[in-house]
């Protein structure tokens, strides 16, 4: 069990004792037992305005820092968050409930994400444009945006507001972050590393990067104001029905990273022990409370029942139990609502015919306010609305297929589009489901699964998924606004689409 003198060390580690509050109506809870970490004070609208106040006056400031200069800060950052990877990662366990491999990894996706910044801000390019009108230039140029407002979920506390704060910072913007309600204590370690980071870069304006803690209300306060001209939610997609329109009305700029229904095919010719390994690890990793966690597995006919009987031991034997524990692969799941969607859906699986395996509840009489259950396998005979719905458990829909075009067909029949995988050595079907009449979604993988992506790529999803996308590739020009300038150097002043304009004589 998480000892109080366990928790109070990590909070004194980070400094951030000064935001608890005995008398905080904000309980930090574990999921490992249950029991509460931490009591702290909820951010009011109030101080969600001074927030924004605060970061609109830095913005004022950092947008006229070099871009390289910039990155220095994020260097220093990317330095503290190596000196307390193993602190950082033992929270994000701890109130998360991930297991402590996946906690570590994700302070070194954070890590990650700060190199790739480090190396932006000496490349945050505009084009030399080809003009029709002889004496000029033409170009485009990128700028600072602004206040960039944050939303981020439990199940990744720290990596997702990274891949946003690192880049949006070389890029000149300033920072208001509301975290999940279920993880704050991780979100002020992240601001209390950065805040050290600040200090030694000797420079950075004040209020540069603020979090406020509290509910939806945070958020919406994020998506109506004017000052925050570009809001990313990462949640749930009834979340992003909620803010998306509250931006839109404004003209505001939204990176949304909502639900996922993720899917992966296994075709004849697969290497049937890397797809049960990949099938295993995106099924149950985080206790099925990833975006890209696998939901819907396509199994080819002619190697269904001996690939699923494997999958099923796997299943069975998996290890469930305190994350911490070395020899553990699957951790509790967040809080007894997530527990109670899981059975839920079970019961209605079953109710339509499916044949489920595994899903009991475990060690409730060891922790009784903790929830553990066993990954669940789900054989299927057809992919109703239940399996088309997302649940945020580890409940993974299994279903045979004959023929590809079928099962790429029943993978895109979902309103989610985020991330997909087939497990193939044919050619032909491998680039068929990367093609335009392939997966629908915005991360396509062949021989690997749909979870577990680097931050060198652009992350996100299409249709219900949001269309958002985060971290590598070109994702830094959603933080920036672009201005194509052209420049005059001749004499005369040709317009462009040969429209002539003849001026009065005597205007030179």
């Amino acid at each position: 069990m998480t000892s109080a003198v366990n928790v109070s060390e990590l909070i004194n580690q980070f400094e951030i004792a000064a935001r608890l509050s005995a008398q905080g109506r904000l309980v930090a809870r574990s999921p490992i037992h249950g029991g509460e970490l931490a009591r702290l004070a909820l951010s009011s609208g109030d101080d969600a305005t001074r927030a924004i106040d605060q970061a609109q006056a830095a913005f004022l400031d950092w947008r006229s820092v070099p871009a390289p200069r910039r990155g220095e800060l994020i260097r220093l950052f990317a330095e503290e968050l190596r000196a307390h990877k193993a602190a950082l990662g033992l929270l994000i366990t701890i109130e998360n409930g991930k297991i402590l491999q996946e906690g570590l990894g994700e302070v070194q996706e954070m890590i990650d994400i700060c190199d790739f910044a480090v190396g932006l801000s000496r490349q945050l390019y505009g084009l030399t444009l080809a003009t029709e009108r002889p004496g000029h230039r033409m170009m485009e140029t990128w700028h600072p945006l602004g206040v960039v407002g944050i939303v981020s979920a439990f199940n990744f506390p720290a990596a997702v507001w990274a891949w946003n704060a690192a880049i949006a910072l070389v890029c000149g913007d300033a920072l208001v972050w509301k975290p999940s309600e279920k993880t704050p204590l991780t979100a002020l370690a992240c601001q209390a590393l950065l805040d050290r980071a600040a200090a030694r870069f000797g420079g950075a304006p004040p209020g540069l990067s603020n979090v406020i803690l509290g509910g939806p209300d945070l958020a919406e306060a994020l998506a109506d104001d004017p000052r925050v001209p570009l809001v990313s939610a990462t949640g749930s997609t009834r979340m992003g029905r909620a803010v998306a329109p509250r931006i839109a009305a404004r003209f505001g700029r939204a990176i949304l990273e909502l639900g996922g229904n993720n899917g992966m095919i296994v075709a004849p010719s697969a290497d049937l022990a890397l797809a049960l390994r990949a099938a295993l690890f995106a099924a149950a990793g985080t206790a099925g409370q990833r975006c890209t966690t696998l939901r819907r597995l396509f199994v080819h006919e002619s190697i269904y029942d001996g690939f699923i009987a494997r999958l099923k031991r796997a299943f069975a034997e998996t290890v469930v139990g305190d994350p911490r524990d070395a020899q553990t692969l699957v951790g509790p799941l967040i809080d007894e609502a997530a527990y109670a969607a899981m059975q839920a859906a079970l019961a209605e699986a079953g109710a339509e015919g499916g044949q489920v395996s595994g899903g009991e509840r475990l060690h409730a009489q060891l922790w009784p306010e903790a929830f553990y259950a066993r990954p669940a396998l789900v054989e299927t005979p057809r992919q109703t609305a239940l399996v088309r719905r997302e649940t945020f458990a580890p409940i993974l829909y299994v279903l045979r297929y004959g023929a590809l075009d079928e099962a790429i067909a029943a993978h895109n029949a979902v309103a989610q589009g985020l991330s997909s995988s087939i497990f193939t050595n044919d050619l032909r079907e491998a680039e068929l489901f990367l093609s335009s009449a392939g997966s629908d979604c915005g991360i396509v993988n062949v021989n690997i699964g749909p979870s577990g992506a680097e931050i060198g790529g652009a992350f996100g999803g299409e249709k219900e998924t949001g269309g958002g996308r985060e971290a590598g590739s070109d994702c830094w020009k959603a933080y920036m606004r672009r201005a194509t300038n052209t420049i005059n150097f001749s004499r005369d002043l040709p317009l462009a689409q040969g429209v002539r304009f003849d001026a009065p004589e005597g205007l030179g």
